[in-house]
């Protein structure tokens, strides 16, 4: 378990290295440059669209950045086993704990280089409205809980699995899912719709963003609704560093 920065550092250059990280990154930024670019030109734009762009660019940062970072994740170990390269790993003298650990740490650099990306932009889009600050930290503090959580369902996804093409449609199908009621903007405002919202770890997170962001609500005011992404980090994170051993196998189900 001590070794697994090991693996991170190792997953890390291959990722960004040798890997399709900066090609992802890349293209993220040329969409968040395309919604820049179309909000900072509106000359209509008052405070409160201003506020909305804000909130705009932080909801597709964290969106695509947490589906990079699942996408990540799901290759981790199902990858592996296609390329043939796990077995290798398998035989390095660290722990299979501290390799699943190293892994899911590896993955969330990519949420973390997305959040790098997206900063600027906050900054450009909030200047005179005093919300650039305010959306970077929500951005830091509520992206991280997001894509912890998600990309540890997308290692144990990814782990359960040999098909590298079954785990990424997997994980793409859970994404949909949770993305899905957040396109509902009434949702959150019936009962039913208010019980979902919280349940989702997603669009619990997006509606408490937005109610500080555009509602200039205090950070305390819904604050319950961040209960659902700590919830799903923490018990993710705990399950695959309790099953690590159980989930890092040469073949998904084997004994």
């Amino acid at each position: 378990m001590t070794r697994w920065t090991v693996v991170a550092e190792q997953e890390i250059r291959d990722l960004w290295i040798l890997g399709r990280g900066p090609v992802l990154v890349f293209g993220f930024s040329v969409l968040l440059s395309t919604m820049t670019y179309l909000a900072a030109t509106n000359r209509a734009m008052n405070f409160l669209e201003q506020r909305e762009a804000v909130n705009l660019t932080v909801q597709v940062g964290l969106a695509v950045g947490v589906l990079l970072t699942m996408v990540t994740s799901s290759d981790a170990i199902s990858g592996d086993r296609e390329r043939g390269t796990f077995e290798a790993l398998l035989l390095a003298p660290v722990s299979r704990r501290g390799i699943v650990v190293g892994k899911l740490a590896a993955a969330t650099t990519m949420w973390l280089a997305c959040l790098v990306v997206t900063l600027p932009y906050l900054w450009v889009l909030g200047r005179g409205v005093a919300g650039a600050g305010q959306a970077a930290l929500l951005a830091l503090i509520v992206g991280t809980l997001v894509a912890t959580g998600l990309a540890g369902i997308g290692l144990l996804i990814s782990a359960v699995t040999n098909s590298n093409k079954t785990s990424l449609a997997a994980g793409l199908l859970l994404l949909l899912v949770l993305f899905a009621p957040t396109q509902l903007p009434a949702l959150p405002k019936t009962g039913f719709g208010e019980v979902i919202t919280r349940i989702n770890p997603i669009g619990s997170a997006l509606h408490y963003i937005s109610q500080i962001l555009v509602n200039r609500r205090t950070w305390t005011h819904d604050l319950s609704y961040l209960a659902s992404p700590i919830v799903v980090a923490l018990v993710v994170a705990g399950v695959v560093i309790v099953a690590g051993p159980r989930l890092v196998r040469l073949t998904a189900g084997s004994r």
